[in-house]
């Protein structure tokens, strides 16, 4: 290997270089069996985003219109109270939040499919500590996703 293909390797990241020495990395979801693409595939992160913040929109509406006459007190206190019961009782009884829905995207449970109230609330908690949620494993799954033994997945 001569320089230039040594910083070129470099620049283009560690998945390129491995790529071009022959690693198969396959596609996200491969290795937890579903498919590539269409339903039943990875939730890309920009419908994970869409739905999260149609999810907090929804909740900042919902505080600052019946509870409090504030939007200080809504976004600080209430939304959050607000949110995280919403993603547990939504996530841990039909798979999805309004957001998810709007998105076309549910939350699985890997074993069963179906994912049961602890398992929403633990991967709520670590959803709300938000250093979880940014790390990402090779499929495209938080590790938020992972702890919990969950996939969030296109309907």
């Amino acid at each position: 290997m001569d320089n230039r293909q040594a910083l070129g390797s470099w620049l283009s990241g560690p998945r390129a270089a491995a790529e071009e020495a022959g690693v198969d990395f396959g596609y996200r979801g491969e290795q937890l069996g579903l498919p590539e693409e269409g339903p039943g595939s990875i939730a890309r992160p920009g419908r994970r985003l869409g739905a999260l913040a149609v999810d907090w929109g929804l909740c900042l509406l919902i505080a600052y219109g019946l509870i409090t006459q504030s939007y200080n007190e809504a976004a600080q206190i209430w939304a959050p109270l607000i949110m995280f019961a919403l993603m547990v009782l939504t996530v841990g009884t039909v798979g999805s939040t309004p957001g998810k829905r709007l998105f076309g995207l549910r939350v699985l449970a890997l074993g069963t499919g179906r994912v049961s109230p602890w398992r929403a609330a633990l991967r709520t908690v670590l959803l709300f500590l938000a250093i979880p949620a940014l790390i990402w494993d090779r499929d495209g799954r938080g590790l938020h996703d992972r702890l919990a033994g969950t996939v969030e997945v296109r309907i």
